[in-house]
């Protein structure tokens, strides 16, 4: 009987000193960094799904409204991220950074109660997404360095997944509470402080200093070799960088997702059509949740897939499945599929988003993770801000089938030059 080599050997373990079927443990911290996730997406997604309904029939605000609102919001957020992740990479602890961000939102959110035109909305939406723009990059550094190289995508696919758990806990909170109090959308937004409060104090359950430990324990006991390079010694993970330049993958990775960012609005043109399909806003917080269970269900998986067949090969899957969403959204006409392609949608999440940010980390030395997490959140967020005020015009004068067509194209395009640019790493390295 023939005998299996050594590397057949250690892919079929799948780490070395598992058994087959075990998989990869979470870490303490990472899943107080997912409960805070659940619980500020959950406080954020009681709002975000009646967003659109409050605005045009409680203050009278138009899609182009939306569309700067929503636009506004993720560039102030997007210029944020970098500021914090150059930011991240120069202090030895980033927990004071990410309990700032989250505490801001926090007690942002709630203010929407009170806001009497669309341009007040725009301001505190604006707050909740600088507290998400100082948050992200030193978040995701944490994350990161509670991983493996061959555990990335896992990781980093388990937080969107605890993320995706509050994006269905928010939208079934507000729909009890409207049951109990209907149209009372301003009581709603102020309840938002609950979950966001408990959200914060979990931070400060979250241990740096063993997240420190526990890397270099993983990093001695992998004994992974440092990557090959032309470029100065890359500093560890907890040291100030020596120069401020990415590598030249990473900028061309970046240049990609932008040009997929510019077809990827806001959700709430989604939402919006959806409600205009099903005649009313009544089912839209349920269905905004039931994608999240899509989301929550899958997107470990996602990003588990990532990490055994390559990230390239799951993003481009993720961004051919968005193509098809916004296709389905231009074409359809009944209702029944504006619901299937809905949920469809939440595929999309699950193959790309913990894959996109394991790629990032692949592909940078890890003292300059901050900055690549910065420019990376930056980058979709600009694209979000560009593609949300154009979505907003071409929805407002030529139709939603006119807008859904053009973001399925520049997500087919994005693909396309995914293709052609060297992103992939070998399974297993931290180059």
């Amino acid at each position: 009987m023939p005998t299996m080599t050594p590397r057949l050997a250690a892919l079929a373990r799948g780490k070395p000193g598992q058994p087959p079927s075990e998989k990869p443990r979470i870490p303490r911290p990472v899943w107080f960094l997912g409960f805070t996730s659940l619980f500020t997406d959950a406080a954020t997604e009681m709002i975000y799904p009646l967003l659109p309904v409050y605005l045009s029939r409680v203050l009278g605000a138009s899609a182009v409204s939306l569309g700067i609102i929503e636009g506004v919001a993720e560039g102030v957020n997007s210029l944020l991220k970098v500021i914090s992740g150059y930011w991240s990479d120069r202090v030895s602890r980033r927990r004071p950074i990410v309990i700032a961000g989250y505490a801001l939102s926090s007690l942002a959110r709630p203010f929407i109660a009170i806001t009497r035109t669309w341009p007040q909305v725009l301001l505190i939406r604006a707050l909740d997404r600088v507290g998400k723009g100082i948050r992200g990059a030193p978040r995701d550094v944490l994350l990161a360095r509670f991983a493996t190289p061959t555990t990335r995508g896992r990781i980093f696919g388990f937080h969107q997944a605890m993320d995706h758990t509050g994006a269905i806990v928010g939208p079934l909170l507000a729909t009890v509470i409207l049951f109990f109090a209907p149209d009372r959308y301003r009581l709603l937004f102020a309840l938002t402080a609950v979950p966001g409060a408990i959200a914060v104090a979990l931070l400060f359950f979250v241990d740096e200093g063993a997240a420190v430990e526990s890397g270099r324990a993983r990093t001695d006991e992998l004994r992974t070799p440092e990557p090959r390079t032309t470029e100065p010694r890359t500093p560890t993970d907890h040291e100030p960088p020596t120069t401020n330049r990415l590598p030249a993958r990473v900028i061309a990775l970046l240049g990609v997702l932008l040009v997929f960012g510019l077809g990827n609005s806001a959700d709430a043109f989604l939402l919006l059509r959806l409600g205009d399909a099903l005649g009313g806003a009544t089912y839209v917080p349920l269905l905004w949740s039931a994608i999240h269970v899509v989301k929550a269900s899958l997107s470990t998986w996602g990003g588990g897939l990532s990490d055994r067949f390559g990230r390239k090969q799951l993003i481009i899957a993720g961004w051919m499945i968005y193509a098809l969403v916004y296709f389905g959204f231009a074409l359809s006409t009944g209702a029944a599929a504006f619901i299937a392609w809905f949920l469809f949608y939440g595929v999309y999440f699950a193959f790309a988003e913990g894959a996109e940010k394991a790629l990032v980390a692949d592909l940078t030395p890890p003292g300059r993770r901050g900055a690549a997490f910065g420019w990376y959140n930056a980058v979709t967020g600009i694209g979000a801000l560009i593609a949300s005020i154009l979505f907003g015009e071409l929805y407002e004068h030529f139709g939603a089938s006119v807008a859904f067509m053009t973001g399925a194209a520049l997500a087919g395009v994005a693909a396309v030059l995914l293709l052609l640019i060297p992103t992939d790493t070998i399974k297993g390295s931290d180059a």
